[in-house]
């Protein structure tokens, strides 16, 4: 159910990663070589992405397969990024919202994407409603379960961790959650909530990358010499640098490193 990428690199157009590599995302909308769940992500495509200056991201959302829009091949060939999150898509519920379904979905700076399904959706996800302020659900961008990851994922980027001591004093400015802390956070809530779930997140600000590995495929590709990072659900070539993320685990990357850590299952 779906596959998604993310890049941070020199820049490039979006051709050089989601269609001129071999097994590129492009190709993976309909010949997708390591998904377990579904097999053709024609229910929409998406692509954010950054212009150089501007900290707010930009996205080409539809909600048919990519394959049948001539405007995307155009967009690949002469848009150029140092950073992007795409994605292709095998919707849970056909039919559900169309576009405003597809990710990636964005705030701020934020782009993020979600592979896998929320197990007895929708009431499953009921409990965890009341740890969201009412208008973040009154604003939810479409009725399907994703949307709703990404509004506790969102919810979550917000929400202080801590003071940091000041010097001299008793007290300090609240402590921002990082990428990895958002992610951690809200796939502990969901598999809680939702025993069975798949919960393969992502997430970039444009500078960093957070993704976590739980219930399907996910690879990255570091060049630490090139500055360039890629993660995706599958690799796109045959590069051996390619290198798959073991189940239950959380990744945060830059341009030139990489970190891994464990996931706890919910006690």
């Amino acid at each position: 159910m779906c596959r998604h990428l993310a890049y941070l690199g020199p820049a490039v157009p979006w051709r050089d990663v989601l269609v001129t590599p071999e097994h590129a995302l492009y190709r993976q909308s309909w010949a997708p070589r390591r998904q377990r769940y579904g097999t053709v992500n024609a229910d929409g495509f998406g692509v954010g992405w950054y212009a150089p200056g501007d900290p707010v991201p930009a996205r080409y959302r539809r909600a048919g397969p990519v394959w049948a829009d001539p405007s995307f091949t155009d967009l690949a060939r002469v848009v150029r990024t140092h950073a992007l999150l795409a994605a292709v898509r095998d919707a849970t519920e056909p039919g559900a919202d169309g576009e405003a379904a597809t990710a990636p979905f964005a705030s701020g700076p934020w782009l993020f994407s979600h592979n896998g399904a929320l197990t007895g959706w929708p009431a499953s996800a009921a409990p965890l409603t009341a740890a969201l302020p009412p208008e973040d659900l009154l604003t939810l961008e479409a009725r399907c379960d994703s949307a709703f990851v990404w509004a506790l994922v969102r919810h979550a980027l917000r929400r202080p961790q801590g003071k940091r001591q000041a010097q001299g004093h008793g007290h300090g400015d609240a402590l921002a959650p990082t990428p990895g802390d958002a992610l951690g956070s809200a796939v502990a809530r969901l598999s809680a909530a939702a025993p069975g779930s798949r919960l393969n997140l992502l997430l970039t600000d444009g500078a960093t990358i957070a993704a976590t590995a739980w219930g399907d495929t996910l690879w990255y590709l570091a060049g630490p010499a090139a500055g360039r990072t890629v993660v995706a659900s599958e690799p796109y070539d045959g590069d051996p640098r390619w290198t798959e993320v073991p189940d239950r685990t959380l990744l945060t990357a830059t341009r030139t490193d990489v970190l891994l850590t464990p996931l706890k299952e919910p006690s």
